[in-house]
């Protein structure tokens, strides 16, 4: 049985970031750096090395700069190239031919009713076909098949819906959706059920879903009925979690090294991780680490530090 091809990818980047403001007061959180690229463009590097070929943004009010990012800016060229600024123009040319290499579609959330309601919003442009969801907050890297890929791989073995799974301590299962299953073939998970941030000593399995899905169209029309979840709204695991018995639904433990950035810590953890993967700043970084492990003073943080 041949089985339609995912061709398409849906970011949510409408939310507005409260956990980093001020910084987020101006500008989206998907465009905070890690290191010298914003997070968001790690996601979209992923998806096209996974065979992508139109990413449709689903924004708000106040984020021209993901369009911006992604568009030419001929008198940011003009004024690099006046001065011979060749490093930094092969710089911008690697961001712009990202746009060239597949399509880039935005759509407006008009209410900010979850992330639920944030895939719903593109379902126009899905045209009833599978597809892929990314959040860009969580930055999965990987030295050969990116996550996205292993995901594609896993629907069109199955047909299902695949979410991306990783193995988390114990002591952390009520930071996540944490999956039960029945039973696994081929590094592939048979979903039974989804419990949302349960209590350690509830939780199903130690196996959480992160942030990477390959939807099908039932999950769209279980997002038809708007129900609302947890936090008063309309949730994207819920409405997989409804589709489970009749739509088949599985996970994979996938490998590569995971970021997640959404919270202030995991952000600067993050920065620092692949900053120190980075020659040059490698080298630079470890004595400053060191001098600071030194000289940071002893018992509770302040603001000051």
């Amino acid at each position: 049985m041949t089985r339609p091809a995912v061709r398409k990818a849906i970011f949510p980047a409408a939310g507005l970031g409260t956990r980093f403001l001020p910084a987020t007061k101006a500008q989206p959180k998907e465009m905070l750096p890690l290191v010298d690229k914003p997070t968001i463009q790690y996601g979209v590097e992923e998806a096209i090395a996974s065979g992508i070929e139109q990413v449709i943004m689903v924004t708000g009010g106040g984020k021209r700069a993901i369009v911006d990012h992604f568009d030419r800016s001929l008198e940011l060229e003009h004024y690099l190239e006046a001065r011979g600024k060749s490093d930094l123009l092969h710089i911008l040319s690697e961001v712009d031919e990202l746009s060239n290499q597949l399509v880039i579609t935005y759509v407006q959330q008009k209410e900010p009713l979850g992330l639920g309601h944030a895939v719903w919003t593109a379902r126009l442009l899905v045209e009833g076909e599978p597809c892929a969801v990314l959040l860009a907050d969580d930055v999965i890297l990987c030295d050969e098949k990116p996550v996205l890929k292993q995901l594609m791989d896993a629907h069109a073995k199955t047909g299902a819906t695949v979410l991306a799974l990783r193995r988390v301590p114990r002591s952390e299962v009520s930071r996540y959706g944490i999956v039960a299953t029945a039973g696994s073939k081929g590094g592939i998970h048979e979903v039974t059920d989804i419990v949302e941030k349960p209590p350690a000593g509830d939780a199903p399995s130690d196996l959480a879903a992160l942030g990477r899905y390959i939807v099908i169209p039932a999950v769209f029309d279980e997002l038809d009925r708007a129900e609302p979840g947890a936090g008063n709204e309309i949730q994207l695991v819920d409405a997989i979690k409804r589709t489970i018995g009749r739509q088949p639904v599985v996970g994979v433990e996938f490998d590569g090294d995971y970021y997640d950035t959404g919270t202030v810590p995991g952000y600067l953890r993050a920065n620092l991780m692949l900053a120190m993967k980075r020659e040059g700043l490698r080298e630079e970084l470890v004595p400053l680490l060191r001098e600071l492990l030194e000289t940071a003073p002893q018992g509770p943080s302040s603001r000051a530090l």
